[in-house]
């Protein structure tokens, strides 16, 4: 007998059917989930007197002791609040740390990164260039910031910056972004400080995601970028010295061949925020694109910045011992070379080794998260 041109299901096989579209339905309605869940403020830190510097990006710790945290009976909700705070505001400062030693430098660093859940592989950077086999070092996880050493090693690029000074913006960057598993958190203390001169300015990557239109942004997620840094290389060639090809505080950190890939834009896993990333000197060219079409992109990132001082800040260095941390995966800095003739800038830098940078589509940016427009100046603004 021939079957049944119409088939007829088991009432278990329709409701299995009905739960499948159901499904369907929900996982396309649903939003999806972040990779890893934003970290909150617990508010530990707000029994120590601190302020935003601007509505964007920076906030201080006026009076507090950083030695003291790291003792403190509950250190480690205090180091982990501190460690949101400046995922949050891109950059926290600090006056006078005179009891912060090298080694506690170091400490704090890398437990900013461990409390907020970077891999147990990573610890800190050792850079190519400036560790304990150069120079003035003394400690391989500390780097010495020096515009007298940098100098000898970076002839050219000292005398572009210095004696012509038609523009600067090439020394804006994120750290170590030639790795493939680069930085977390920062910490700079200033030593030696000019007379005059020599602050620091730090910007949002927040912040330029937000200022491209919805359409742009979806054309940036997804992209990605070829990063590396062969000025390290022509100086080790022309002073005859040997970049540091062991292991810089990830095993995946080796050899001299400073280049690496990451995204475009990229989602910082503490606040879960989108930010772009592909900016700075590292950045060679965006996959994928022709090398116009390429270019146009990393100078409209470029301009973005220079363009707009009301997503940078600017720290002057009022204090031997003043010091800085900042996140690397969601802000660029750059120091200001106008200190000739005022005496040294000296300083020790550390640099903590984060996760390898990764773009969650779940991810938001951050005026999304806070529910929050940026809207261009009317014609009626008045600027003073």
């Amino acid at each position: 007998m021939a079957p049944s041109a119409i088939e007829v299901y088991p009432t278990t096989s329709l409701h299995n059917l009905k739960v499948k579209a159901q499904e369907i339905v929900s996982r396309q309605t649903s939003p999806a989930k972040l990779t890893k869940t934003p970290m909150k403020l617990t508010g530990a830190l707000d029994k120590f007197e601190s302020f935003d510097l601007t509505p964007v990006i920076g906030k201080e710790f006026p009076k507090a002791n950083l030695a003291e945290w790291l003792q403190d009976h509950n250190s480690e909700e205090l180091i982990r609040d501190l460690a949101v705070t400046v995922s949050q505001r891109g950059v926290v400062f600090f006056r006078a740390q005179d009891d912060l030693t090298n080694d506690l430098q170091k400490e704090l660093c890398q437990k900013l990164g461990e409390l907020t859940g970077k891999p147990v592989d990573s610890t800190m950077h050792i850079h190519p260039i400036s560790n304990k086999s150069f120079q003035c070092n003394k400690d391989d996880e500390i780097s010495v910031i020096s515009n007298d050493l940098a100098t000898k090693i970076f002839t050219d690029r000292q005398t572009e910056h210095h004696k012509k000074k038609q523009s600067l913006k090439k020394g804006w960057h994120s750290d170590i972004t030639f790795e493939p598993v680069p930085s977390d958190y920062a910490i700079l203390k200033l030593t030696d400080l000019p007379a005059l001169g020599g602050d620091t300015l730090w910007a949002s990557g927040y912040e330029v995601y937000d200022r491209f239109s919805p359409a742009y942004q979806k054309f940036l997620d997804g992209l990605t970028a070829t990063y590396a840094q062969p000025l390290f290389t022509q100086a080790a060639k022309d002073h005859k010295f040997k970049l540091y090809d062991s292991p810089r505080g990830s095993p995946l950190n080796v050899g001299t061949e400073l280049s690496t890939e990451h995204p475009v834009v990229r989602t910082n896993p503490v606040t879960g925020w989108k930010t772009v990333f592909a900016f700075g000197h590292h950045v060679q060219h965006i996959n994928g694109l022709t090398e116009r079409e390429s270019s146009h992109l990393l100078n409209e990132f470029l301009r973005m910045v220079t363009e707009n001082h009301d997503l940078q800040v600017r720290f002057k260095w009022n204090n031997k011992n003043d010091l800085a941390i900042w996140d690397n995966r969601s802000t660029y800095h750059a120091a200001t070379y106008d200190y000739d003739g005022n005496g040294l800038r000296t300083g020790q830098r550390c640099v903590g080794i984060g996760e390898r940078p990764y773009f969650d589509p779940a991810s938001k940016s951050k005026r999304e998260a806070e529910g929050e427009e940026y809207m261009e100046p009317g014609p009626g603004f008045t600027v003073f």
